[in-house]
């Protein structure tokens, strides 16, 4: 969940009004004003969190005119232009962090063939940047995402004043984000060194393609592409069942490859998974069977099955 900004339009004049929309709360507030009214435009989430809009269409023709949003501020500043006005066009964040666009329509709306790239420019020594050499693809949810590299410490610290309170500020901070609707979100470390990173479970993004970028001290590594997986569904080869005392009821299955597992139980299988009752006294018995009990009152409807690996 987070916000989704909304920038300029036709409303019988080229407009220069943003709004922010808060998904969690369902409303919509207006944000800084942008420095030129335009349409067809194209809006792209840079790494360093601001936001690049350019070019459209504008009063007269089409506009070579860019600017920044920033969402610390609620403001928009001026950039570079760029080199070919142009409206209706693609623009793609790069995993160099660069930003391409290409054709669209021109001035007097003649189309367009050239491309070109926008560097965003933050303006740091080459050997600072970190670097992904490998990492875990695919990423199932709700698993550790590992990376190796290098750079991942950063080349300065903070202090606290004084030696009792001092904390180190140089740790990466890693960042996923989707391709298909910019969701992005950083992941808590649960181990870095200069190499390496391993983060915390990774859970809040559903299953796709995503970019990850390692962070330190505020330079963005070029980013690599992965994939998101949803926790895979496991077989469930019944073996046995019994009914015990009390009204409860054993089942017995069999799996060679569910190595770690939990068993969700629903009496209403078009449930999406995140809504079935996860059990939690399921045991292994033996080498490859297990078995968990799950107590049902005779009049409720009957229960289905699944199997999930961690």
């Amino acid at each position: 969940m987070g916000e989704v900004l909304v920038t300029g339009g036709f409303n019988g004049d080229w407009t220069t009004n943003a709004e922010l929309y808060d998904s969690a709360a369902g409303s919509w507030t207006a944000t800084g004003a942008m420095n030129t009214g335009r349409a067809n435009h194209t809006a792209t989430l840079l790494p360093n969190g601001k936001v690049l809009v350019a070019g459209g269409f504008g009063q007269y023709d089409a506009l070579a005119s860019a600017e920044l949003y920033d969402p610390t501020t609620g403001s928009w500043i001026l950039t570079t232009p760029l080199n070919t006005a142009r409206s209706r066009y693609p623009a793609t964040l790069l995993p160099n962090g660069k930003v391409l666009v290409a054709g669209g329509a021109g001035v007097g709306v003649s189309y367009l063939s050239s491309t070109e790239l926008y560097d965003v420019g933050l303006g740091f020594n080459a050997s600072w940047q970190p670097q992904i050499a490998s990492f875990t693809l695919p990423l199932p949810t709700n698993t550790c995402l590992t990376l190796a590299g290098s750079g991942f410490r950063g080349t300065s610290e903070g202090s606290g004043g004084n030696g009792c309170q001092d904390s180190a500020t140089d740790y990466p901070a890693v960042q996923l984000r989707r391709l298909d609707n910019e969701q992005s979100l950083f992941l808590l470390a649960t181990n870095w060194q200069t190499n390496s990173f391993t983060s915390a479970p990774v859970t809040g993004l559903p299953a796709g393609w995503a970019m990850a970028t390692v962070f330190v001290n505020g330079i963005p590594s070029p980013s690599v592409l992965l994939r998101l997986d949803a926790m895979p569904l496991l077989p469930l080869y019944l073996s046995h069942a019994a009914v015990l005392p009390g009204g409860a009821f054993q089942l017995g299955f069999t799996n060679i490859s569910a190595l770690g597992f939990t068993v969700l139980a629903t009496t209403n299988p078009t449930l999406p998974l995140s809504k079935w009752t996860m059990l939690g006294n399921a045991s292994e018995v033996a080498p490859g069977q297990y078995q968990f009990t799950h107590t049902q009152a005779a009049t409720t409807p009957r229960c289905f099955y699944r199997v999930r690996s961690p």
